[in-house]
């Protein structure tokens, strides 16, 4: 997701990058865990990275979970 990003991923809603990227920033410091400042995760250990990811997938989980339990009332 940074400058130096190779991914073909695409986001659906173009608009929340930037708050995917702040909650990403977030996440890394919680753990305790450096991003690299230019952008390239490539001399990141794996887990790191995996753990980062696994995190912003929870949270964003529990974010949809949240917004679909107040639709149902």
């Amino acid at each position: 997701m940074g400058a130096g990003s190779r991914s073909s991923n695409q986001l659906v809603v173009p608009q929340a990058f930037g708050a995917l990227d702040q909650l990403k920033y977030e996440v890394a410091q919680e753990l305790g865990i450096a991003l690299p400042q230019d952008g390239y995760y490539g001399n990141m250990v794996t887990r790191d990275t995996g753990h980062i990811g696994g995190q912003i997938t929870k949270r964003l989980v529990q974010i949809a979970e949240q917004q679909l339990a107040g639709q149902s009332r």
